[in-house]
C-alpha cells in the first residue's frame, strides 16, 4: 500500500476549504394578514391551489408553517362548504 504523502492532505484540505456556504432562501414577502387566510375568502386561497385542485406545498408557497397550515384549513374548509373544487 503506497504511502500518504503531504501532497495528498493539501489537495484534500483545498477542496474543503473551497466550499463556500450556501446563500439562504430569500425569504417571501406576504402581502396579506393573517386574518385574510379565511375559507370565505375563495380569490385569495385560489392562489394556492394548482388547476387540479392540489394545495401547493410550502416549498412552492414559501409562507411559514403556521402560514400553511391555517392556509390548509381554510381550503379544506372553503371545499366542505362548496365554495372551491
Amino acid at each position: 500500500m503506497p504511502r500518504k504523502t503531504h501532497a495528498d492532505k493539501d489537495r484534500r484540505g483545498s477542496r474543503h476549504g473551497q466550499m463556500e456556504k450556501r446563500t439562504p432562501r430569500p425569504k417571501p414577502k406576504i402581502d396579506f394578514t393573517a386574518d385574510a387566510l379565511d375559507f370565505k375568502n375563495t380569490n385569495l386561497l385560489r392562489q394556492y391551489v394548482t388547476d387540479q385542485g392540489r394545495i401547493l406545498p410550502r416549498k412552492y408557497t414559501g409562507m411559514p408553517a403556521h402560514y400553511q397550515r391555517r392556509l390548509t384549513r381554510a381550503i379544506k374548509r372553503a371545499r366542505q362548504m362548496l365554495l372551491m373544487k
